[in-house]
Order: structure tokens, then sequence, then C-alpha cells
């Protein structure tokens, strides 16, 4: 497995270490007005489960795979999906969609080149991670700062 798929299987034991802690520290704000810790990992699961049924599968030699959904909006579909999920589900169903994830990319042929929404980019399995490595940091450092304060 290459670097940036290790680093994001990674996220998996970094999530796993969320269930030491106390569902109510995990549901508090990570800051005024910002989301949980709960709901970072609901947002995260709910993405990988998003590239899982909607990208991975059309990830063939020279496909154009359809945009990105509207951030925002996705992410309201997020938090309204995990709303009745206790924090344990929110996070076992993070690490098996998360594995699924990572399996399906890492088996995908190394000559395959896609394109986004009709863009002109051209990414490979693993610069499609790197988007989503990036994205798995910046909430990381949310997490660590709430758990650390």
């Amino acid at each position: 497995m290459n670097k940036t798929l290790s680093q994001f299987e990674k996220m998996i034991d970094n999530i796993l270490d969320l269930k030491e802690m106390s569902e109510e520290i995990l549901s508090e704000p990570t800051k005024e007005g910002k989301w949980s810790i709960r709901e970072i990992v609901g947002h995260l699961y709910y993405w990988d489960k998003f590239n899982l049924e909607n990208m991975v599968p059309l990830m063939v030699k020279d496909a154009d795979l359809p945009k990105f959904p509207d951030h925002d909006q996705h992410n309201e579909e997020a938090m309204t999906f995990i709303k009745d999920y206790s924090v344990e589900t929110i996070i076992d169903n993070f690490v098996l969609t998360r594995k699924e994830l990572t399996e399906r990319i890492s088996s995908l042929d190394g000559d395959v080149r896609i394109t986004i929404g009709g863009g002109k980019r051209k990414f490979s399995g693993e610069t499609f991670t790197k988007i989503f490595v990036k994205h798995d940091a910046h909430h990381l450092k949310q997490i660590t700062e709430k758990l650390h304060n």
C-alpha cells in the first residue's frame, strides 16, 4: 500500500482511540458554534460513504466522475443522517466504511486516471485520496485541540 493510502487508513486508529472517551465529551462542540467530535466523525463517515457509493465504482481509465456535491448541503445531510446514532455506532460505521474505501481504492489499476465534474485535472486513486488525507488532517487537528485543552 502506498504512503497516501496508509495515511488514509491510519485515520481508523485515530478514530478508534475516541472509543475510550465519554459520549458527553465527544458530543460537546469543539469550539463555540462548531461541530462536536461526534459530528466530525459522522461528517468524515458520510464523505467516505459518498465516495464509496458514488465515486469509486466509476473509477475506470479516463472516466469523468460527477462533481462533488455542494459541501454545505452534503454536510447538512450528514448531520441529519447521523442524528439518531450513538457515538459508538458512528465510530464503528466510520471504521468499516474507511476500511472498505481504502481496499477499493488500493485495488484500482495503477494506470486509472479520472477527471471530476468535467474538470481538466487528472486524478489517480492516490491523488484522489490525497484530497481526503488533507481533509482528515484538518479535522484531526480540531479533535486533538478539543481533547488536549
